[in-house]
């Protein structure tokens, strides 16, 4: 009997550590980021970065990975202290690069090889002031590299000197001030490690792309008398010769997005995205464009009626056609598009798939699920094939929730789509407390991915609804331009339909409702609550993290200086005047709101400063609503510390949980 009893235990052990746990927010350290792959020339090897929590130091580190495409394996290639980012493999395959700001012969982020097969990396660049970012020659004997201008000495000791600003957009978040320094685009010769400007002039370059041959670069510029107040640059082209000059292929009504430009393989056509007009640009739906690369020809976009946004152009190797990534309706996958504008799709939506690269044999790219995290996967086949496996041991000890696509009609009838997200081990019929979590941007859009923060709403007993209300991407360019200068309308309409579509069919119950969201999705919060009409389904709790307030108190002060011109108008007019009370009706009306709500922001955010939260919270308390205030010190609009972001969630839980009466 004592051997029975001692087998029960061993079993039952065994059973125990089989069975998927709850997820805490302490899984968050063990969570790794899997980054863009690049496929070796060969194809026979992809290389991408993986990011994941230091939890000493409280900080992330980024490290290179290289997966066999055969499915053979992975293994880390890069083990220093600091990060590793943007791998690229050397035409023959034979070197992979990266870049990185660890120890060596030159300070700052430098272009560093190390062979394939490993051993130790050495710095290949040392350039003043770092790179921003690179790209190999064909034949591998050059680099193009993006070179900001290095700062001015500072002798050590000496006190700090003051910031002189004449640029018209003169802030941007994690980058603070913005000085007058440039950014230009250099050549590196590796045999002669000779550093000389390509370009001239005295304009910020980017995303250089060397053509077939190498013979020249396509890059983005702008050229504008004051390309401070012009959002998009142009397209031009320069041959790599010393005194060459550079010609543009566009013009300043092409609206040229910063994305690397593509060249066809016999080197006659460049495509590129298409933006739109300034007035539009919270709302742009980038569209696919191609111009003649020795300027016969003037730009043009491919197919005009194709409404769905697209990135990362990539002609097929035929030249034929070009690939592009598509955002549709909760979905994101690549779609194929001729020179004549016939369109085909790669994949079937639902999916998730981005950032694909292609190589020989290889064709990999980043595929995403809802239950569980975006990995690397070979996409040659019928169906993706996993290569990356850097959260395989984490998810399969969790009990992760699932997600069902959801639609309704909003009060004028639009169809708006979501997702939901039901509890773990949710039993149909049954009533749960729901939390309506608002996405940003407010042009993006919730798709078929994972999403850690709902995963932990999921796991403590909540159905989470998510919305694509309107001005989110992936419905179109009408949908998203819908909320132009009227902000607050059409979105309150649409989250509102969801949740009494979320009541109605039986999941939501209507007397533990909570609201939530960061930057637009705070801005959409404090609506929210300030909106109840009398007899809808009322919110409990609130989280509303770097929002707005009282609007006009941000003109000048945030990033957005081009949008409050072009959208809502200057202050100082009446039709500027009227629109910014409009969009300050939360705080306007903060006398309507009796929902508990708690604000949230960073010291450091120039993409929607603390002030907002600070106002709103002011404005509660002043009014005896139960309100809270954190200040996350050295925080951006996105945070960076693990601790912080640990804490933030378990913030959310208790939050929620107190007035929802979730333990």
């Amino acid at each position: 009997m004592r051997h029975l009893a001692l087998l029960l235990l061993a079993c039952a052990a065994v059973a125990a550590a089989q069975t998927p746990r709850q997820l805490h927010v302490a899984d968050l350290d063990a969570l790794r980021t899997v980054g863009a792959p690049q496929c070796s020339p060969g194809g026979r090897y992809v290389a991408y970065p993986v990011t994941r929590v230091d939890v000493k130091a409280d900080t992330h580190r980024t490290h290179i990975w290289v997966a066999q495409f055969d499915g053979a394996g992975e293994r880390q290639m890069t083990f220093s202290d600091s990060s590793e980012s943007s791998p690229l493999w050397s035409p023959d395959g034979r070197y992979l690069s990266f870049l990185s700001a660890r120890p060596g012969p030159a300070k700052g982020r430098q272009v560093w090889v190390m062979d394939r097969r490993g051993g130790e990396a050495h710095q290949l660049t040392a350039v003043p002031g770092g790179v921003g970012s690179y790209a190999w020659s064909p034949d591998g004997k050059r680099l193009a590299l993006v070179v900001q201008q290095p700062k001015p000495p500072h002798k050590p000791g000496a006190p700090p000197l003051p910031m002189v600003i004449t640029r018209y957009k003169f802030k941007e978040d994690r980058i603070g001030f913005l000085d007058n320094r440039k950014s230009f685009i250099y050549i590196y010769d590796l045999a002669t490690k000779l550093l000389r400007r390509l370009t001239q002039g005295d304009f910020d370059e980017s995303s250089p792309s060397w053509s077939p041959h190498g013979r020249r670069i396509a890059f983005l510029s702008n050229h504008d008398p004051h390309p401070e107040r012009e959002l998009h640059g142009q397209l031009y082209v320069i041959a790599v010769r010393p005194g060459a000059r550079a010609r543009a292929l566009t013009t300043r009504t092409d609206y040229a997005e910063n994305t690397r430009p593509a060249w066809s393989p016999d080197g006659k056509w460049i495509a590129f995205l298409e933006g739109a007009a300034n007035k539009w640009d919270e709302y742009t739906m980038e569209r696919l464009a191609v111009v003649a690369a020795d300027g016969s020809d003037k730009a043009r976009v491919v197919d005009p009626a194709y409404d769905r946004g697209l990135s990362a152009p990539r002609f097929t190797r035929d030249g034929g056609a070009i690939e592009a990534v598509a955002a549709d309706d909760r979905s994101v996958y690549p779609i194929r598009m001729t020179l004549a504008g016939r369109v085909s799709d790669v994949d079937d939506p639902p999916a998730f798939i981005t950032a694909i690269s292609v190589a020989g044999a290889c064709r990999a790219g980043l595929v995403g699920h809802t239950d569980r995290p975006t990995e690397v996967y070979a996409l040659a086949g019928a169906q993706p094939r996993q290569l990356s496996h850097q959260n395989d041991a984490l998810v399969r000890s969790l009990a992760l929730a699932q997600v069902e696509p959801a639609s309704f009609r909003s009060q004028d009838g639009t169809r708006i789509d979501a997702l939901l997200m039901l509890p773990v081990g949710y039993v149909k019929g049954e009533r749960v407390p729901l939390l309506l979590r608002i996405h940003g941007g407010p042009n993006g859009q919730e798709s078929y991915s994972f999403n850690f923060e709902n995963q932990i709403f999921a796991a403590h007993g909540y159905a989470v609804l998510s919305v694509n209300y309107r001005g989110s991407s992936g419905r179109g360019e009408a949908f998203q331009r819908a909320i132009f200068a009227d902000w607050g309308d059409k979105e309150v309409q649409d989250l509102m339909a969801g949740v009494r579509w979320a009541i109605a069919r039986g999941v939501a119950d209507p007397n533990r409702l909570g609201v939530g969201g960061w930057s637009y999705g705070a801005i959409l919060t404090d609506y929210m609550i300030a909106s109840d009409p009398p007899g809808a389904p009322q919110f409990k709790a609130a989280i509303a993290g770097a929002g707005t307030g009282f609007a006009p108190a941000f003109y000048g002060v945030d990033q957005y200086i081009i949008q409050y011109n072009y959208e809502i108008g200057p202050p100082w007019t009446a039709k500027g005047w009227a629109t910014f009370q409009k969009i300050s009706y939360p705080f306007l009306h903060a006398d309507r709101i009796h929902t508990p709500t708690l604000f949230m922001g960073g010291t450091l955010d120039a993409n929607v400063p603390l002030e907002g939260g600070e106002q709103m919270y002011e404005a509660l308390r002043t009014l005896h609503v139960p309100a809270e205030l954190v200040v996350y010190p050295g925080q951006y609009h996105g945070f960076t510390r693990p601790s912080f972001l640990r804490d933030r969630l378990r913030r959310y839980l208790a939050w929620y949980g107190k007035y929802l009466r979730v333990k």
